[in-house]
């Protein structure tokens, strides 16, 4: 298996160079415009569109109106922002929380980013690409956690799509005791060409996630420095040639702290509502990491937009308003205090006992912060984690795959969760998993309360036919030892 093609590196770097030619849909005149209307807004305003967001069938908010709510000064009203979020994200997937894991197959690279430890000019970072052998180290510590989802993530490099498709095999194929498996690889690399894409789709992997970075294209262009990332345009219609080789769950993201972050939600709200426009559906996630310090990059410790943790609170709680039926991903890049605070806030995916570099989930007891991507806020185990939501903040703990395998991705899965039908599924599938969890890897503290948790929310279910089934599935998944039921 070829690891590096110089032959689809050829094609590529042809493919780029004619993106040039592609128009920007990121109307940055036009987004400037809508931030300094929005500064004219009164109180009312401000109510109406809270109203409005509360009102889940008119299905979101506009760039005019999210743009209003960001740049309110109100703090009472921010207050009703940061409640009405935590309801609307409730009305849609309940009380469930997704949990993955970040698995890093390489971190070589060949772009130079201002921000990043593994810009390629980076003397001081150790290079690493796993073998095949290492890969399924990595995977049989993850499953040995209890992790059934994981975000594969590669250095941006030449590696040619069959061997990207190739080490996916490996993640799926690697199995442990008592019920180690990997049911979902998403994958975060850099940018393929369609036919690259189709080898990925080929190779069942869920969710494509590329993050834009910053939108801003000045800033972009100051912050990458050299590589195929250089290429704004290549990048930002990525997920478009990702959904035409049928990959119909995408997902982007900003990085927080290169540019004004009101405008960097604006532009994730135009890259939602072209993939809207041309694909009928929307990303299945966004991401909004902020810039920690990394390993050779004297900006990241001193970014130029730094943000307050206050004005990072608002853009999560804005952003599931401005897109409701979107997933909304915190890493473990924030504190642990922090990371309780925002999860109330509308976030329905998070990382938890995250490594950021090859080899690191092996290399669990070792301390070595260098070696990893950006700095790790929150590091406690997944058991801890797990702990945490179902005491105090009485969620529960989902490794659901159900919905990737049945079929509900892309706009089935958004006509599902806009008919409010989603959530039907999505809370029995937590139970069921978080059952699996609590049975083969729980801690005796973390099982004691976790089943009383299973127990007042299978309580809560109105009575009939799931409730029923949900009934017999956990009979079955404690009593009879059966795994992966799914609704």
């Amino acid at each position: 298996m070829k690891m590096i093609s110089k032959e689809y590196a050829k094609q590529l770097k042809k493919e780029i160079a004619k993106a040039d030619e592609l128009p920007n849909f990121i109307d940055e005149e036009n987004i400037f415009n809508i931030l300094e209307k929005a500064k004219k807004a009164d109180k009312q305003e401000v109510k109406d569109i809270l109203d409005k967001a509360r009102d889940i069938d008119n299905k979101g908010l506009s760039q005019y109106e999210t743009a209003v709510l960001l740049q309110n000064k109100d703090k009472a009203l921010d207050e009703e922002i940061f409640a009405l979020a935590k309801e609307v994200k409730q009305r849609i997937y309940g009380n469930r929380m997704v949990l993955f894991a970040p698995l890093y197959i390489s971190n070589v690279c060949k772009n130079v980013c201002a921000y990043c430890a593994f810009a390629k000019t980076n003397k001081e970072l150790v290079r690493k690409t796993l073998t095949d052998e290492e890969i399924k180290a990595e995977v049989s510590v993850i499953e040995g956690m209890g992790h059934k989802r994981v975000l594969v993530v590669y250095g941006e490099y030449d590696y040619s799509p069959e061997w990207l498709a190739h080490t996916i095999d490996e993640v799926y194929a690697t199995k442990t005791n008592p019920s180690g498996e990997v049911r979902r690889v998403n994958i975060n690399c850099a940018p393929l060409n369609v036919e690259g894409f189709r080898t990925l789709k080929n190779a069942n992997i869920g969710t494509y996630q590329c993050f834009q970075e910053t939108y801003h294209t000045e800033t972009y262009n100051k912050m990458h420095i050299s590589g195929n990332k250089t290429n704004y345009k290549w990048r930002l219609y990525a997920l478009h040639r990702a959904q035409e080789a049928g990959l119909d769950d995408v997902a982007t993201g900003a990085l927080f702290g290169l540019f004004d972050y009101k405008f960097e939600v604006l532009g994730l709200l135009a890259h939602a509502e072209e993939l809207e426009d041309k694909f009928g559906v929307g990303p299945h996630t966004i991401s909004f990491p902020r810039i920690e310090p990394a390993l050779g990059s004297e900006m990241s410790y001193q970014p130029p937009y730094q943000m307050s943790d206050y004005e990072f609170k608002k853009i999560i709680a804005i952003l599931r308003l401005a897109v409701p039926y979107t997933g909304l991903i915190l890493s473990t890049r924030e504190n642990t205090e922090f990371r309780r605070e925002l999860l109330e806030l509308g976030i329905s995916q998070i990382s938890a006992a995250s490594r950021t570099y090859p080899g690191g989930y092996v290399d669990m007891k070792a301390n070595v912060p260098q070696e990893q991507q950006f700095s790790i806020g929150d590091e406690r185990p997944l058991d801890e984690v797990i702990c945490d939501l179902a005491t105090t903040l009485d969620y529960i703990p989902s490794f659901c795959t159900g919905c990737y395998r049945l079929g509900r991705t892309g706009d089935h899965f958004m006509g599902l969760a806009k008919s409010n039908f989603i959530k039907k599924c999505c809370t029995p599938n937590a139970m069921c998993t978080f059952s699996e969890y609590l049975n083969d890897y729980a801690s005796e503290k973390t099982k004691k309360v976790g089943m009383e948790l299973i127990r007042k929310e299978f309580e809560k279910m109105d009575e009939g036919d799931m409730k029923v089934k949900v009934k017999e599935a956990l009979s079955r998944i404690s009593n009879k030892g059966e795994r992966d039921i799914y609704f």
